[in-house]
């Protein structure tokens, strides 16, 4: 089975185990993933989804954000850890996007990449979640299954598992291919524990069952 065949069973079985397999942080617009996605690093999606309830109720906009001043951004982030940086990312995204996009998140990789805090990961998510495009989000839990399921051999760095994946994911399901892993990760191929191997899908095709 070449890794390209691997990838297209890997992702049918995932679909049937997580159908409804989406991003866990809360967002109703573009702009809040922007931020929501910012204060994950180092975070779980989770602390995140509670913190930003109170950033969103003192700032409900793009431009309250933009006018916040870093300090009282980061008295209210500060539970998500790195506040200051995190505070600062987040003030000057939304001054740029009230400056140059209308308030408005591009739809443009490059640009996304340009706006502070926003790396590869970041703006993949917001291409696939928010514009429906073509994105593979190299997550920790995307580096640690692909790895382990053979379909990259020892890469882990985010930039280059995900050109290895471009080569084998159809562009159509990647975005969709990364949340299942983020699920598959959390529930059966595990990190702080032993990988459940038994309970996986996957279990017959996996490369490295029980590592």
């Amino acid at each position: 089975m070449t890794k390209k065949q691997l990838a297209l069973e890997i992702i049918e079985r995932l679909k049937k185990e997580y159908p409804d397999a989406a991003c866990s942080l809360d967002y109703d617009q573009a702009w809040k993933l922007l931020v929501s996605v910012r204060l994950a690093a180092q975070c779980t999606d989770a602390r995140v989804n509670v913190v930003v309830e109170g950033l969103y109720e003192k700032f409900p906009d793009v431009n309250a954000l933009a006018e916040a001043s870093v300090e009282e951004i980061e008295a209210i982030v500060k539970p998500c850890g790195l506040g200051h940086s995190k505070a600062r990312d987040i003030s000057a995204c939304m001054k740029i996007l009230r400056d140059e996009y209308s308030g408005k998140v591009p739809d443009d990789f490059d640009k996304l990449l340009a706006l502070p805090g926003v790396g590869r990961k970041s703006a993949n998510l917001i291409m696939g979640d928010v514009f429906g495009k073509p994105a593979i989000v190299t997550d920790t839990h995307c580096i640690r299954l692909v790895n382990r399921m053979g379909l990259v051999n020892g890469i882990k760095e985010p930039a280059k598992v995900e050109k290895e994946l471009w080569k084998i994911i159809p562009p159509k399901e990647g975005s969709d291919f990364c949340h299942r892993l983020v699920y598959h990760g959390r529930e059966i191929c595990t990190a702080r524990t032993k990988p459940y191997c038994d309970k996986c899908c996957l279990k017959d095709i996996c490369k490295k069952v029980g590592v």
